[in-house]
């Protein structure tokens, strides 16, 4: 098993200090969705996944990481 790594709360401070109600508006999900992604408590499905990636304008492996347990 592995787990899902993202760069979502440096991506939001590095697109100016962008807020997490304003990254779920534009990604069609809630706050406390982007909430519990930061927080490492929830996995999206890929459609969100991607959402978030094309509101920052940037590559799928750009804010979403998958580290493999050794």
């Amino acid at each position: 098993m592995g787990s899902v790594k993202n760069r979502i709360r440096r991506l939001r401070f590095d697109n100016d200090e962008m807020t997490q109600e304003e990254l779920a508006n534009r990604a069609g999900c809630t706050r406390q969705t982007i909430i519990a992604l930061e927080q490492g408590k929830y996995v999206p499905s890929i459609e969100l996944a991607f959402k978030i990636a094309m509101v920052f304008n940037v590559p799928l492996e750009d804010v979403f990481q998958y580290e493999q347990k050794k």
